[in-house]
């Protein structure tokens, strides 16, 4: 028997909220398997099962909020799951599990991805198999569109596509079924009549409160009240508390909450800016108000969450460009790359000798990756995306051009590659005639590097002044990882790389 505890996540974390199981008691977890999201105060966290076995009995249910180390399930070991007393079914259908065996044969259901960890829904853009056909593990079978951009979806089993359920443009929630995989179509009717959608619905989402949602054409009911305790607190999870007051709600005007006995919690926070906010503030005249989307929630979540819990700090470094400028021309002249091609290629190089870069902290533990996987930042209307560069480490200036030039046309159409797998980020403007600005770290990475204009300026060498050009970049560190010794010997050797560019031609 394995008692499941909460763990500290940071050092300020005293306590957490259980927001949703995803897993029910008497199922069998593999080791790293998703168990449950934990609301803190200051992040929503997924834990994942240490090993594998059967979980015989959740302790905190939802809506609970514990202390740091409490127990919140108990899982028996595999082996001795036989010796178990017999339980019921769990209430989360199977069809969200990897595969289930109907009443005439195997079924395995294809669920919408969480590609990211604010991710919640998708909608499907276009498919690319049609039922009837045998499809691959690593296949792209469809492309689906996020808060963030369009992802193409890979089969992550193989098999005959028996029944697609979720059509263009249809939004589906993470970890729901698009598609069914069988052998026979009848296999498939025989699974759904015992595992019908609503059902599965019901185990995936979260308790709703009735009336919420009114039908097209319905004006919108009253929400019902906000519960309160004895005591006249309003019941709400401490991540709720503390984004209602960073975005000066009344939790009374959100109305009952989708937790447990109308419990608020902080995805009814983040959605009540377009009622709760709007009834509160009143528009000034001449203005309008518009709702913000999904990505602009996003980037805004994130960057607030950046720079509220990772220390940062900055480096500034104006380097002699005269060099790498004629560095540049010559290598343009035999292929098409771009100034920022050229310090993409110096950061990979940098990124290889210096760890602590590629490395991001988990918890108590700090996670060192083997590659420079490189993000580029590209500005699109509505925000801004980050394509990653994976092991750019292994390619050399005009590989590197060719694929970064593919990835940022990619992203404009609505494609981020390798989304979320960047060890480091770039951000550059330059092309704007801004000379220097200080960036905000993409969480989880350990740094992002800021690139101003190469711009004809006045230099100074040998004691001889003479009309050059110049570029500023600015570094911003996680101090928790990186020290300022580290961020010193990071710029120096950027510097070294880019006003020396043959180190680069020979690397």
């Amino acid at each position: 028997m394995h008692k499941i505890k909460l763990p500290q996540a940071t050092e300020t974390m005293e306590s957490g909220t259980v927001s949703r199981w995803l897993k029910a008691a008497g199922e069998t977890v593999s080791k790293g398997e998703l168990l449950v999201e934990i609301e803190t105060e200051q992040q929503r966290l997924e834990l994942t099962a240490s090993r594998s076995g059967r979980l015989s009995e959740i302790l905190a249910l939802e809506g609970t909020t514990v202390a740091v180390g409490a127990d919140l399930a108990i899982l028996d070991d595999a082996k001795g799951a036989g010796d178990q007393a017999p339980t019921p079914p769990p209430a989360e259908p199977a069809a969200t599990g990897p595969a289930a065996t109907g009443p005439a044969g195997k079924v395995t259901p294809l669920v919408m991805p969480q590609a990211g960890n604010t991710m919640e829904e998708g909608t499907i853009v276009s498919w690319r198999v049609a039922e009837g056909d045998t499809i691959s593990i690593g296949d792209v079978i469809y492309e689906a569109e996020t808060d963030k951009a369009t992802i193409e979806v890979e089969a992550d089993h193989a098999g005959r596509l028996a029944r697609i359920v979720a059509h263009e443009g249809d939004v589906v929630a993470i970890k729901m079924p698009v598609a069914y995989l069988a052998d026979n179509d009848a296999d498939v009717d025989a699974y759904l009549a015992a595992h019908p959608p609503a059902e599965q619905a019901a185990a995936q989402a979260p308790a709703e409160t009735p009336g919420a949602r009114p039908r097209a054409g319905e004006p919108a009911a009253a929400p019902a009240a906000a519960p309160v305790t004895e005591g006249g607190r309003i019941k709400a999870s401490p991540a709720a508390r503390k984004a209602a007051t960073e975005r000066g709600l009344d939790l009374a005007a959100i109305g009952a909450g989708s937790g447990p006995g109308g419990r608020i919690l902080l995805a009814d926070v983040e959605r009540a800016p377009d009622t709760a906010s709007q009834a509160g503030r009143a528009t000034p005249k001449g203005a309008t108000r518009r709702p913000m989307s999904s990505m602009r929630r996003a980037i805004a979540r994130n960057m607030l969450a950046s720079k509220q819990n990772i220390p940062h700090f900055y480096m500034r470094l104006t380097i002699d460009g005269e060099a790498m400028y004629e560095f540049y021309k010559a290598q343009k002249a035999k292929y098409p790359c771009t100034l920022n091609d050229v310090v993409v290629l110096a950061c990979a190089k940098v990124l290889m000798e210096i760890p602590a870069f590629r490395s991001q902290i988990d918890g108590k533990e700090v996670i060192e990756f083997p590659a420079a996987n490189i993000g580029v930042a590209v500005g699109i209307e509505d925000g801004l995306v980050v394509p990653v560069l994976v092991e750019a480490n292994r390619l050399n200036l005009e590989e590197l051009a060719v694929r970064t030039k593919r990835m940022v046309e990619a992203a404009r159409d609505g494609m981020v590659e390798a989304m979320g797998q960047g060890v480091f980020t770039i951000t550059n403007v330059g092309m704007l005639g801004v000379q220097e600005f200080s960036p905000i770290i993409n969480p989880p990475e350990a740094a992002i590097l800021a690139v101003g204009a190469l711009r004809e300026d006045v230099v100074v060498r040998d004691g001889e002044v003479r009309p050059g050009r110049v570029m500023t970049m600015t570094l911003s560190a996680d101090h928790r990882i990186v020290d300022g010794l580290l961020g010193a010997k990071f710029v120096a050797r950027l510097k070294e790389l880019l006003e020396n560019p043959n180190l680069l031609a020979e690397a």
